[in-house]
């Protein structure tokens, strides 16, 4: 099938839904109640949906109940939103996307109205305020062809919203990526230190038309149904088992990372995060970035450049159940490693926060509108 017909076969609702930041009413954004159950199957499903032609029967199987039970809970979970969605995660840096993280000052009485011209960007993801002189922080995301790339995307974006200053933090080393709320585990899970990894490569891979086509017709949402991966295998003209072969070896190729569910972190009881950034020397980051990442309560860790207003080298995203189970997290890092001179920035307003959407048409006509 054309790229373009694929293309076009993504939805306005799915399109419109991955564009625009969820908004919550003071309901939405509260815990929701769970039961064991409900926390079992959500720690089973961000930890890897499996590239199975029945997938819900392998995680029921897993949780030791029914796929039916496993069917009706999730659809009950996304209903209630407190799952998102169910999706694959493809990499943005191995697809040869220019990314980076970006802290910007916009006007402190009124980051709405920036943010609303950042959020209009088809590549930034996540968009947070945050309790600092910097207080806007996002990722951006370009297209490897982007006529504008990074440098010029960020020119346009602080022309438009004023920013009276914007510090770009690209990732040097990648520790860890890996968003799983521990629903089981108490504040002990979270502040124990786990085995350190290497760092990830972040090289771009190779990849053609079948991969952009694979890629085209399972991104999104995905259907809470017996076999989630049969309509984007009709999409394709390929069969099921086919369909899970190739996507398999784009894992393989480092292309897809995984397919899993992701959570609304204050629905599911996590209603902190805190952006823990240390000074570390740079002949210790080699060793610590590692053993930071590790962390259970950590789900992002990165080495970023310093300037010489920003002397934090190693960046931490931890997650909590309150402010203080985020601070324990943190703490137990710093007793760990001896790493003490560090900030802590927590964030007020979530601005955005959706999964990219790949070759599409939104980046170009974007930056036909801007360039």
């Amino acid at each position: 099938m054309a790229s373009q017909d694929l293309t076009e076969q993504i939805s306005a609702e799915q399109r419109a839904s991955a564009a625009i930041p969820k908004t919550r009413s003071r309901k939405d954004g509260a815990a929701a109640p769970l039961d064991d159950l409900d926390r079992k199957l959500l720690n089973l499903m961000q930890g890897s949906f499996p590239l199975h032609s029945r997938p819900y029967a392998a995680v029921a199987d897993a949780a030791e109940v029914a796929e039916n039970e496993v069917l009706a809970r999730v659809q009950r979970l996304l209903d209630e939103r407190i799952i998102r969605q169910v999706t694959p995660i493809y990499d943005t840096r191995a697809l040869g996307y220019g990314s980076m993280l970006v802290a910007a000052k916009v006007d402190p009485e009124n980051p709405w109205q920036a943010a609303k011209i950042v959020n209009s960007h088809p590549g930034v993801s996540h968009n947070y305020l945050r309790n600092h002189d910097f207080n806007m922080w996002f990722t951006l995301a370009v297209e490897p062809d982007s006529k504008l790339g990074l440098d010029g995307t960020l020119d346009v974006l602080q022309q438009l919203t004023g920013a009276e200053s914007i510090r770009q933090l690209p990732t040097l080393k990648l520790f860890k990526i890996r968003m799983d709320l521990e629903m089981e585990g108490g504040t002990g899970a979270l502040t124990s230190e786990g085995v350190a990894q290497e760092p990830v490569d972040l090289q771009p891979v190779s990849y053609d038309e079948l991969d952009m086509n694979v890629i085209r017709a399972t991104q999104g949402d995905m259907p809470v149904i017996e076999e989630p991966y049969a309509p984007a295998a009709g999409r394709l003209g390929l069969s099921v088992e086919a369909l899970l072969e190739h996507m398999q070896g784009m894992h393989e190729r480092g292309l897809l990372r995984r397919v899993a569910a992701i959570l609304y972190h204050r629905r599911a009881g996590f209603s902190a995060n805190g952006m823990g950034v240390w000074k570390v020397s740079p002949e210790q980051i080699g060793e610590l970035g590692p053993r930071m990442a590790s962390f259970r309560g950590i789900s992002h860790c990165y080495e970023r450049p310093t300037y010489a207003d920003w002397p934090y080298s190693v960046f931490t995203m931890a997650h909590g159940r309150s402010k203080e189970e985020c601070d324990a997290v943190l703490d137990a890092i710093a007793e760990q490693t001896g790493i003490h001179e560090r900030a802590t920035l927590y964030s007020s307003t979530e601005f955005k926060k959706i999964r990219l959407l790949y070759f599409t048409e939104d980046f170009k006509n974007w930056e036909s509108q801007h360039a």
